[in-house]
């Protein structure tokens, strides 16, 4: 949606990937009509952290040799993103964070998130804070207020732009059809994802154990597209494969994902970016993690911090399955105007 606001303002830039998880990259810039300057194409099976950043840097190198840049923007969290901005850093070009200052203060949870996302914030010139708890961080860190400029999150543009296309019927799924075909959605829809490094191996087994108490003790449907990682393919379907109110897919196309969350009426989740979508559909969001960046869907009662704790799982999902679905939440992560709030900062700065 950035892209978008720049072509709308003819702000000229160039868009690269690295392709660092290729299998969710190439749905979203084809669902979004963007097709990149340059694509590094870095992805590899099993590549450590290590082996990603090295091939990172060597590759940026090149390319800030043969163009010349005014401003990198990166955003977020990824391993892409920090080595990035250190690359640019290295080559003297100012960098932006879009999503600044979200912070945990535990650099081991997210890992390595947390980490590469406070080394970003060293690096960045120009911070694109989401909210006012993120620009008060970055305060407290020491970072100039005249650089901050709180705009919202990027990903709530995405998500009503893609909402908009879904209602209009401007997309077709085969994904959301064979959902529509396999689920029986007048009962209540859990979606599920997981991921996080941090929970492999007990983690993800007691997550699966709550899954399994929730689906034996009340009438939904579980759905939980299972992330390719094989340390969490292996436990869930070990696990899980057996249940009949459970359904393990593969990983969805970002419209259909949409769409389902939309659908649901309950998420239990680790995914950051989930926490901050959800309450612009009216769904409250279990969050399996031990701590959160994004405390502000936990003060707005939007999200609920339950770890990998079955007992607290299971004690959330009752809850919420017991209240009706709001039509909405005041989401406290943005409005939708966060690229055009960018594009202007970039207009009048560069």
């Amino acid at each position: 949606m950035l892209c978008k606001a720049f072509d709308s303002q003819k702000i000229q830039y160039k868009l690269c990937v690295t392709a660092q998880h290729r299998e969710m990259l190439d749905q979203v810039l084809n669902f979004f009509d963007l097709k990149p300057d340059y694509d590094l194409n870095l992805m590899k099976s099993n590549h450590s952290l290590n082996e990603l950043s090295s091939r990172i840097l060597k590759e940026m190198d090149g390319i800030y040799k043969s163009e010349h840049f005014d401003l990198v923007l990166v955003h977020g969290d990824t391993t892409t993103s920090m080595i990035v901005a250190l690359s640019a850093f290295y080559s003297n070009i100012h960098v932006g964070h879009i999503e600044a200052g979200l912070r945990t203060f535990d650099k081991n949870s997210p890992f390595p998130e947390e980490i590469n996302r406070q080394l970003t914030g060293r690096i960045a010139d120009y911070h694109f804070a989401p909210t006012i708890k993120a620009k008060a961080n970055l305060i407290k860190e020491g970072v100039k207020l005249e650089t901050i400029l709180v705009t919202g999150n990027t990903v709530i543009d995405a998500l009503e732009w893609t909402m908009i296309k879904l209602k209009s019927r401007l997309f077709a799924s085969e994904s959301i059809k064979a959902l529509q075909d396999k689920i029986d959605f007048s009962k209540k829809i859990i979606l599920v994802t997981g991921h996080r490094r941090e929970s492999f191996g007990v983690g993800f087994t007691n997550i699966c154990n709550a899954l399994k108490t929730i689906a034996n003790q009340h009438s939904v449907e579980i759905i939980f597209p299972v992330h390719l990682n094989p340390q969490v393919k292996n436990t869930v379907f070990n696990l899980l494969s057996d249940i009949s109110n459970i359904h393990l897919i593969d990983p969805l196309d970002y419209p259909s994902f949409v769409w389902l969350m939309s659908r649901a009426d309950l998420i239990i989740s680790d995914s950051g970016g989930i926490q901050e979508e959800a309450p612009t559909l009216g769904v409250p969001v279990i969050v399996t993690r031990k701590t959160s960046e994004r405390a502000e869907g936990l003060e707005a009662g939007c999200s609920y911090l339950a770890g990998t704790d079955i007992d607290l799982i299971c004690k959330y999902a009752e809850e919420l399955l017991d209240k009706q679905k709001q039509e909405f939440f005041e989401n406290p992560y943005g409005d939708g105007k966060a690229c055009k709030r960018i594009a202007k900062f970039i207009i009048s700065n560069f």
